[in-house]
């Protein structure tokens, strides 16, 4: 483990819509780094680093926490990740991180283009690890902008898996094509057979794409060779929650927890690899 005063790991995931961050402290009594503070703000592509760094501050002395002695970073929103890179430089003194097929040698990504994965979806990977002590697979489901089926096998592989329309794209579009609609809030009716407009939507919209997520499931493991657990995270994930028939566990914290698993990784790689290449001591 890294030495404490690079204590607490800030962890940064920015989304196209939601950015979430988390702050990781390692435990008195076995070391192991444990999330202590968690936020979630809305992307604002528009923010410069200054912007950001005031916004840091901000939610750390708001919750009483330390400033960050080290940072990792995953983003699908640019530039707000080399914004806020420069963020932590300039303001906090700390190199951050920055997740990317290219600098994970650890991992495994069986695509077609293994460059194109997404850094969110190899932050599930690590997230996922947990999860796969009693299965070959984990498929999780992460429900943002985009819902992203990700597939993964054990000794950290990814697979490949589906990008489907997130279910608030899905209600906007409907809403903006079909102008007598009102706007609803994403919330499970009480049955399935609505008796006015808004239980319709509702029912539509929620349990319909319910069923969504439970047809693809079901066509995945389909299609694998050794049964597969499936974790749901994001933030419809509580919406959806105990409507899937499909999804054994629901992970709020699965992509910022694999944000620090991955940043130990790359730590432990790093050290062993720096030991390998300091000269021996005595000999002739």
């Amino acid at each position: 483990m890294p030495p404490h005063h690079r204590f607490p790991l800030l962890a940064v995931d920015i989304g196209n819509t939601s950015t979430v961050l988390g702050l990781a402290e390692p435990d008195q009594d076995t070391g192991e780094l444990n999330l202590s503070h968690t936020w979630r703000l809305r992307t604002n592509r528009e923010l410069l680093p200054d912007d950001l760094a005031l916004q840091l501050y901000s939610l750390l002395n708001l919750s009483g926490a330390t400033p960050p002695g080290s940072a990792v970073l995953s983003s699908v929103a640019p530039p707000l990740g080399q914004n806020y890179r420069t963020a932590l430089r300039q303001h906090f003194a700390v190199e951050a991180l920055e997740v990317s097929a290219e600098n994970l040698p650890d991992v495994s990504v069986e695509l077609d283009q293994p460059t194109a994965v997404g850094a969110d979806r190899l932050c599930n990977l690590y997230g996922a690890g947990r999860y796969l002590t009693n299965h070959e697979y984990a498929v999780v489901v992460d429900f943002g902008t985009s819902t992203n089926f990700d597939v993964i096998g054990r000794g950290r592989r990814f697979l490949g898996g589906v990008l489907a329309t997130g279910a608030q794209v899905s209600a906007d579009a409907l809403f903006s094509r079909a102008a007598k609609l009102p706007r609803i809030a994403l919330e499970a009716p009480a049955s399935a057979i609505g008796k006015n407009t808004v239980h319709a939507l509702q029912s539509g919209l929620v349990f319909g794409y319910a069923e969504m997520v439970d047809g693809l499931l079901r066509r995945i493991r389909s299609e694998l060779d050794a049964p597969a657990v499936t974790i749901a995270t994001g933030g419809f994930a509580r919406t959806i929650q105990g409507i899937c028939r499909e999804i054994d566990h629901y992970d709020e914290t699965i992509t910022l927890r694999g944000m620090v698993e991955l940043w130990v990784s790359q730590n432990q790689a790093s050290q062993n690899q720096a030991s390998q290449n300091q000269p021996s001591v005595g000999g002739r």
